[in-house]
């Protein structure tokens, strides 16, 4: 009777044993289910609707103008020109919460993302009235969009209104807008701005499945873009990086599309970096984004004009002209950087430096939000030699001409940190600790149970 008490009760301790084990395995995906339904899903009343609706940090851009410190040079003797970076200027931006938000039937929400930029001059070298010499955005825009067989017209105007290849005008006047006496309407770098929106978009919210939460259904009613004539490079892939899925895998590369350079691209992880008591991952803009099609064939479809890029073999900027009305506009990381040679050989004054020039986001890998991040870009334009424009008779070659760049930053701050770590960081914490004391309790149980009879039986036996 006392040995069947004791193979019994192995058995039974045994038998909990696997119990306890078996819970402990079920919690974990007990656990990641409760994670996606009650934080990841874009729906009110989750943290990834609150996070998603209205930037919880101060979103900033900063900008440096690279100031031409030969402009008479460059015009009278073809001189190469020498640029200096002036700057920053910030502007508190990305602070209106998104607008006309619509949840559809097909688990998809739409809605639009209002501009707006207040100048923060404690965050600048001076003020929106410092003045700096640049590229005259009217001439340089108007030689690539008049024909060369025309250019005896743009020379008239240019003569009538004494414009130059290059002027002094504001930091205010650049960014934002101008009259100009040549095309008598406004110029700017983001002219307008204030007052305007991106998108509407269309995006996932991840109630039917959670791997698509965030994820770019649509951008102005169509699911793909007509800037590039390739049914490949005017795709839409991913989100708009201020969220990515959960349960980010580093080893794979997170997909998004910004507007800004008119098409998607994809960002691989560098490292794994704390962020406030906050685990991150860091992933960043591989060179071959930006890369020459002898390079990466990928970007075959992204070389517009083989003249200005050497057959298409010139590195390191992008020609958006087709997405924004045929204006000559080249996008570029700062200073060039990850750019052909050539570039800082036909404008002298850059230093690339990637630790202050590369694009990078920091991603909480269980939610997949984006905590801190950093979006940099050079916005540069065209001009080249002309027979029949005087500014330009001396000019040897077409240029790539920087004119500024900036960076657009936000980090989480410390309240929402702490608030991030008590609701959602401590109780996945607290749920990994209970799965891995009864996962670890329960097969030690079992196993010392199951030896132990083992023993018993051999014994009796």
């Amino acid at each position: 009777m006392g040995c069947c008490n004791r193979r019994c009760g192995l058995i039974a301790g045994a038998v909990f044993g696997a119990v306890v084990a078996i819970l402990g395995g079920v919690l974990i995906p007990l656990g990641n289910s409760i994670i996606e339904g009650t934080e990841a899903v874009i729906e009110p009343g989750t943290t990834a609707f609150d996070n998603w609706n209205a930037t919880g940090a101060m979103v900033y851009r900063q900008f440096w103008f690279l100031e031409v410190k030969n402009p008479t040079e460059i015009v009278q003797n073809g001189a190469t020109p020498v640029v200096r970076e002036k700057g920053p200027y910030t502007y508190r931006t990305r602070y209106l919460p998104k607008e006309n938000i619509t949840f559809n039937p097909n688990n998809t929400v739409s809605f639009l993302l209002p501009f707006g930029a207040i100048f923060e001059p404690s965050m600048s070298v001076g003020s929106e009235e410092d003045k700096v010499v640049s590229l005259n955005l009217a001439v340089a825009g108007a030689y690539s969009m008049v024909p060369p067989g025309l250019h005896f017209i743009l020379q008239n105007m240019i003569k009538s209104s004494n414009s130059s290849l290059f002027h002094s005008r504001t930091v205010k006047e650049l960014l934002w807008g101008y009259p100009d006496p040549m095309l008598n309407g406004n110029v700017g770098l983001f002219y307008p701005y204030n007052g305007t929106s991106d998108g509407p978009y269309n995006v996932f919210t991840g109630e039917d499945d959670i791997s698509k939460v965030g994820i770019i259904d649509r951008w102005r009613g169509e699911r793909s873009l007509s800037f590039w004539d390739d049914k490949y490079c005017d795709m839409i892939n991913g989100t708009d990086a201020s969220s990515f899925p959960p349960f980010v895998d580093k080893k794979k590369p997170l997909f998004f599309f910004s507007s800004d350079i008119c098409r998607s691209v994809s960002a691989s992880f560098s490292e794994s970096l704390n962020l406030k008591g906050i685990e991150v991952y860091r992933y960043t803009l591989l060179p071959s984004t930006l890369a020459a099609p002898v390079d990466n064939p990928d970007n075959h479809c992204y070389c517009r004009d083989k003249k200005t890029t050497k057959n298409c073999t010139v590195a390191g900027v992008l020609d958006t002209s087709s997405c924004r009305e045929g204006k000559p506009v080249y996008i570029s990381l700062p200073h060039f950087l990850y750019g052909s040679p050539s570039l800082r050989k036909d404008v002298l004054g850059l230093n690339p430096v990637e630790e202050h020039h590369m694009t990078f986001l920091d991603v909480e890998p269980t939610t997949g939000f984006t905590l801190r991040f950093a979006k940099r870009i050079q916005v540069n334009m065209m001009y080249g030699p002309s027979k029949v424009i005087t500014l330009l008779n001396k000019v040897k070659d077409y240029t790539v001409f920087p004119v500024v760049w900036l960076n657009e930053t936000a980090v989480l701050d410390d309240e929402t940190a702490d608030m991030f770590k008590e609701e959602l960081v401590s109780r996945i914490q607290l749920l990994e600790t209970v799965q891995q004391v009864l996962l670890g309790s329960g097969l030690a149980i079992f196993g010392l149970c199951f030896f132990f009879y083992l023993v018993h039986k051999s014994k009796k036996d």
